[in-house]
């Protein structure tokens, strides 16, 4: 642990030397409005633990794609098998892939079967605004599956009339192409991106051919406004070791992960209303030998079709929001078999200032038509010390119902349960928050306390077949701080931002050895992002990544990217894991060894 400390010490130690010199012109996140609630909030009022992704961030990541990108945030584990984000499961504060939820411009995008493909309906970055990560339970404002935590990624509204062309290639045959278009008209606008992602893979049967389509379209702009979103990604990607055991050399994998929603908003003096509607659509088809599909194959449809109304009233009392969320999911599986469910939830928050205090009370009420009804309650409290500084704390219970994974899988080595409990928490946190034109950061406590949390258990080490089960209660305690600080070098704005989060659980004191999903959680993250810029024309950015895991496995990632802007011409070069770091974070599968990505970007604007 000597490395991510020593790295602090350094970062503060800088800190200090350049807080006399900043000419920074005043940061544009603090106006922010958070617009995944129903309450909309600038950044700086809100009182949870949100992290922003902005566009410029994104930008400065190194990062090719979503699931690299928020492996630079401390709180959140992002565990890939491979390379472009062809696999990976989210999760947030040590809760499981179950338990985090993603939205795509406030439409979930939660998956009946199991959140193992919540990454599928990840964006490609050229079409992503800001994203917003929301830690901590989120429950009475998202609903169930938000668990730990929730995670919105906001799309561009336009990109007035251009057309952009990029290409790139690099280590282990990776080839990728694709065009994004923008077109500003007289009563609507419109923004198409289309992709393509193919390797040969960095060892044995990890190919990838990976494919994405995205439209967003407005319309009737000049009176009432419909937006329209819609997405399709394609993934094929060869699956050695991903899933059953190391020794499963040769397992292969096909999703597909499509979405159309249509959202409009009507306002007046006092209140706003905005209707949904939406379809989403999961295909996964998993076969155990790729050249040999009859020895064991599945495959697993899900579709949701679900309409939305949220809204808020001002008055004098303060802001209320509320809303109902109606949905139906069906999945047709030739291992879990035909089934339905209906869901209702009904969302109720108001938000009001006494003094320097604002209090937001709310709760979530959901029916599950194959479970029952469940109340979420939580509030968020804030207090206003200065202009610039804000402490914040948050309580609230959530839920999760098993996925029909949890339910009803069976082959040899794992069978689920239908008889399995909802999952429970009570969670609560405590933090305080300070913004400036050159430097915010963020220190927060948290605890979860949850019973029935369902795992995948042996009932000893001989025994090779795992059921699903409810765990007895974990304690999970954590700590949490995030800070960046702009300066001017130059004449240039350069950015240097860190991350740490601690987390302890005791969950490995009560099924060690005998647990498949559970384990592996983060007990020690350190993030750390360098961005300069010390020519006109060339920026870089430097990447750390420091993981401890509560298995005892530790490494250091280290990435960096490079920038050439001439005009309408951008050059590009990404590296990753330079030192060549050895590490897995999922399951037996190896990560690459250093690599490189070579760029060109054409901007026909």
């Amino acid at each position: 642990m000597k490395t991510p400390f020593a790295l602090i010490a350094f970062t503060f130690c800088v800190l200090i030397g350049h807080s006399q010199d900043v000419t920074v012109k005043t940061d544009s996140l603090q106006e922010v409005i958070i617009n995944s609630t129903r309450i909309e909030l600038p950044f700086k009022e809100n009182s949870r633990t949100i992290d922003i992704i902005t566009s410029e961030d994104i930008k400065n990541s190194a990062s090719t794609n979503v699931a690299d990108l928020l492996q630079q945030f401390a709180g959140v584990d992002i565990r890939r098998r491979g390379t472009a984000g062809s696999q990976a499961d989210l999760y947030i504060r040590g809760g499981g892939f179950d338990q985090t939820l993603l939205l795509i411009d406030g439409i979930k995008m939660d998956d009946a079967q199991t959140g193992h493909h919540t990454m599928n309906a990840a964006l490609p970055i050229e079409v992503i605004e800001r994203i917003e990560i929301i830690k901590g339970p989120a429950a009475r404002v998202f609903g169930q599956n938000a668990f730990t935590g929730a995670i919105n990624i906001v799309t561009k509204k336009d990109l007035s009339n251009s057309v952009s062309v990029k290409t790139e290639t690099g280590s282990f045959g990776q080839l990728n192409a694709g065009v994004t278009v923008g077109a500003d008209l007289n009563n609507s606008s419109h923004i198409v991106h289309v992709d393509k992602m193919t390797s040969a893979g960095y060892r044995h049967n990890t190919d990838y051919d990976n494919s994405n389509y995205f439209v967003k379209s407005v319309f009737n702009k000049n009176k009432k406004a419909i937006e329209m979103i819609a997405t399709f990604q394609e993934r094929k990607f060869g699956a050695n070791g991903f899933y059953a055991r190391e020794s499963a050399t040769e397992q292969y994998e096909e999703t597909q992960n499509s979405l159309i929603g249509f959202t409009t908003q009507f306002n007046t003096e006092k209140l706003t209303l905005k209707p949904r509607v939406y379809w989403k659509r999961n295909q996964d088809e998993y076969v155990y030998l790729r050249n040999d599909p009859t020895v064991y194959r599945n495959l697993h449809i899900t579709n949701k079709i679900g309409a939305e109304l949220n809204g808020s009233y001002k008055s004098k009392a303060g802001v209320t929001g509320f809303g109902i969320d109606l949905s139906k999911v069906y999945i047709n599986s030739n291992n879990l078999g035909n089934r339905n469910r209906f869901m209702t939830t009904l969302f109720l928050e108001h938000a009001f200032k006494l003094a320097n205090l604002d209090i937001t009370p709310g709760i979530a009420v959901t029916y599950f038509s194959d479970f029952d009804f469940y109340a979420f309650p939580g509030i968020d409290i804030g207090l206003k010390l200065t202009d610039n500084l804000k402490a914040y704390g948050n309580i609230g219970y959530t839920y999760r119902i098993p996925t029909y994974t949890d339910l009803y899988y069976n082959d040899s080595s794992t069978i689920g349960n239908p008889n399995l409990e909802v999952e429970e928490a009570f969670a609560q946190e405590i933090g305080v928050k300070y913004f400036s034109p050159q430097f915010s950061g963020s220190f927060a406590i948290y605890n979860r306390d949850a019973k029935n949390l369902i795992d995948f258990i042996r009932p000893n080490t001989t025994d090779g077949i795992y059921r699903a089960t409810n765990i007895a209660k974990v304690n999970t305690q954590g700590v949490e701080v995030d800070a960046s600080y702009h300066f001017n070098l130059n004449g240039y704005k350069q950015t240097l931002a860190l991350g740490y989060n601690f987390l302890d659980d005791n969950i490995l004191d009560q099924n060690k050895d005998l647990s498949r999903y559970s384990l592996n959680t983060l007990k020690h993250q350190f993030t750390t992002r360098l961005s300069t810029q010390l020519l006109k024309n060339v920026s870089q950015n430097i990447i750390y990544k420091h993981a401890e895991r509560t298995t005892g496995d530790s490494y250091n990632v280290w990435d960096a990217s490079l920038a050439i802007n001439l005009k309408k011409l951008e050059f590009t070069v990404t590296a990753n894991n330079i030192f060549n770091a050895d590490y897995i974070e999922a399951g037996f599968v190896p990560m690459p060894p250093s690599n490189l990505l070579f760029g060109l970007r054409y901007n026909f604007n």
